[in-house]
């Protein structure tokens, strides 16, 4: 029963290659294909939690359940060792790991994608996107989790809604606000390129990857297989290159050089998207996106002909977002 349950609840994320038996275990052995990998993490751990709560009440029918533990170890193995495919590696995903907490919230009117990662030991935490119109939402959210803000984040100088670092600050003085040196944004503080923001046990990295504007940034969670990558790539998309020091040429060779770059495995968080969907991987946009599957004379010769209509916010955002914190004193990567 359980085996056909779980083949039903699976089997557009899973394929499943070999069941082995235990005295109190059934532990199942499952490639994940990189699609189905979002919901699939979520179901399985859910899944997992329900079923535990629902044994303790079967008495005395022999415990069957995943051997979470057991499983999410062997993922998270297989994702630091490079030695397994795409989608087996994306299976450890964040979802699936009890030592963090992480939340993908939504901003409906600039379809902005605002990412609350934390340490569930320490119980430090970063926004990374805010927006000024949901901060009360994403405070709210913290405080429920139990969490410590630390740091506001931006990925770059936004265009096309205000950021909320300034807003979080003024109702949570201790938080600073990050956002790169090379945007031309004032915030409490300025990283460089390679540099790491930590929280907790855990830290990311800073990548520059300029083209959308000269202070993109996408920052890199090596130990989880996952990567922020703003407005630079966007799924099966890219942002626009006609302002803010926009270059065409400049964004290609930022994502072929630093995102391709990754892991095909590695899991990505675009800060928006217009079409419903929620996250991609390398592997998928190096062989499906439309534009930067294109030779980089071709691709400058396509963003260079969009012509774009103006963007509706820039006025109202972009003179905020340059102040994108309120300024109290200096302060350094930790």
């Amino acid at each position: 029963m359980l085996h056909r349950c779980m083949r039903t609840m699976f089997k557009s994320a899973c394929s499943f290659r070999k069941l082995s038996f235990t005295k109190k275990f059934r532990l199942i052995d499952i490639s994940v294909n990189e699609a189905g990998l979002f919901g699939y993490s979520l179901v399985l751990k859910n899944f997992y939690q329900t079923l535990s709560a629902a044994e303790q009440q079967i008495r005395p029918r022999p415990k069957y359940v995943i051997d979470f533990n057991k499983f999410s170890k062997k993922m998270t193995s297989y994702c630091t060792s490079g030695q397994q495919s795409a989608g087996e590696t994306a299976a450890h995903g964040i979802l699936l790991d009890d030592d963090i907490i992480f939340r993908q919230l939504f901003e409906h009117k600039s379809f902005t994608y605002t990412y609350l990662i934390g340490d569930r030991e320490t119980a430090e935490c970063v926004l990374i996107d805010p927006v000024l119109e949901t901060v009360d939402r994403d405070l709210k959210i913290i405080e429920q989790l139990g969490l410590n803000l630390i740091y506001g984040v931006n990925t770059h100088c936004h265009a096309d809604h205000i950021t909320g670092t300034g807003h979080i600050k003024s109702k949570r003085p201790n938080v600073k606000s990050i956002i790169s040196k090379y945007s031309g944004a004032k915030a409490d503080i300025l990283f460089n390129d390679n540099d790491f923001i930590e929280f907790g046990r855990h830290k990311i990295q800073c990548i520059s990857t300029p083209g959308h504007t000269d202070g993109c940034t996408t920052f890199v969670w090596k130990e989880k297989c996952v990567a922020f990558t703003g407005d630079t790539l966007l799924i099966k998309g890219c942002g626009r290159t006609d302002f803010q020091a926009g270059d065409p040429g400049l964004l290609h060779d930022s994502v072929h050089g630093k995102i391709f770059s990754l892991p095909d495995h590695f899991i990505l968080f675009p800060a928006h998207d217009y079409t419903g969907q929620t996250m991609t991987t390398v592997s998928e946009e190096k062989k499906f996106n439309p534009r930067l599957t294109l030779a980089r004379e071709d691709f400058i010769g396509v963003m260079n002909g969009l012509n774009l209509p103006y963007p509706k916010q820039i006025d109202a955002a972009l003179p905020a977002n340059l102040v994108c914190g309120i300024q109290k004193s200096p302060g350094q990567l930790v």
